[in-house]
């Protein structure tokens, strides 16, 4: 692979991403840690190949993006994608890691801030995710709130999601978003999905129907001169493919107890509570996550390739 780079080997793009920018051509980022730490092995690399593969029959290029050796790569091979499912120890990176990174050599995979961040930084208009983070529940008292609000704040993408993770204060994250100015609009809903769910119970101010309505958004938005932020695309997952409710709830009940009983805060407390899910619902949380990010990454090409078209 020839690789193209930007800076004193700092970011470095894969040929074909790189071509596929310079030439106008449609790409859809995709962060990394769904490989390194959101599955286990090998299911890891079968989905981060699959849905890769997603991208290129919906007609766009994937640029998986990974840290590696202290350089952010924006698009790997299939010899790269098997490093981050496979080596052990690998770092969970958001926005503020990039630089230590950088600078002391080491490998890592991005969350939603790093991603979307090195993302813009490299021209790709969309990427697209499995759930955000957002506000914590508590958060009086714990002032806990995940970096991705502030760095979709501040980055100029669209972001393809199924809303942000059901463990989380969903209208305050909702109340959060505005307050930051990161526009969120529901595809084909008009109400903000669950993450595992299809609905979350929560309204959205703006609703669209097609892609190209997403990608004629952000041009409106840059022609405006809106202040840098992101565009919050919500498309909730399939209702037959969604977790059933009344066990998300007694499942996420029984893990926020034992959170709260093993005195876990902080960045622990989202993998904890991810994990206690998936052991409650014998996996089935985690089948709902994967076809939300599915349907995520085919509506992602599509508004990808709209973009594209101008």
């Amino acid at each position: 692979m020839r690789e193209h780079t930007t800076g004193p080997e700092v970011i470095r793009l894969s040929e074909e991403v790189a071509d596929t920018i310079a030439s106008g051509g449609p790409v859809v980022a995709l962060e990394s840690t769904i490989i390194s730490h959101g599955l286990p092995q090998p299911r890891n690399l079968e989905v981060a190949l699959e849905l890769e593969d997603l991208v290129r029959r919906a007609g766009a290029v994937p640029a998986t993006i990974a840290v590696l050796d202290g350089v952010a790569r924006v698009g790997l091979d299939k010899r790269e994608v098997e490093r981050v499912a496979a080596e052990p120890g690998l770092r969970k990176l958001g926005l503020r890691d990039l630089a230590p990174a950088a600078a002391l050599g080491a490998s890592g995979a991005t969350t939603v801030s790093a991603t979307s961040f090195l993302a813009a930084r490299a021209g790709i208009k969309v990427f697209a995710t499995g759930g955000l983070g957002g506000v914590h529940r508590e958060w009086a008292e714990t002032q806990d709130e995940s970096a991705d609000l502030d760095a979709l704040a501040r980055t100029p993408i669209i972001v393809v999601c199924a809303g942000v993770k059901s463990i989380l204060d969903v209208p305050a994250t909702l109340q959060r978003m505005e307050t930051r100015g990161i526009t969120v609009v529901g595809y084909r809903t008009d109400e903000f999905p669950g993450f595992y769910l299809h609905t979350s119970g929560q309204p959205v101010d703006w609703r669209i129907d097609t892609p190209a309505e997403a990608a004629e958004i952000m041009r409106r938005r840059e022609r405006l001169g809106v202040p840098d932020g992101a565009l919050v695309v919500a498309n909730p997952v399939p209702e037959d493919q969604q977790l059933d409710p009344g066990l998300h709830d007694r499942v996420l009940a029984e893990a926020l107890a034992a959170a709260r009983d093993a005195g876990v805060t902080g960045q622990a407390i989202t993998p904890f509570l991810l994990d206690h899910l998936v052991r409650g619902t014998d996996g089935a949380s985690l089948e709902a996550n994967l076809a939300a990010v599915r349907g995520n990454v085919r509506l992602a090409a599509e508004i990808a390739a709209c973009w594209s078209a101008g």
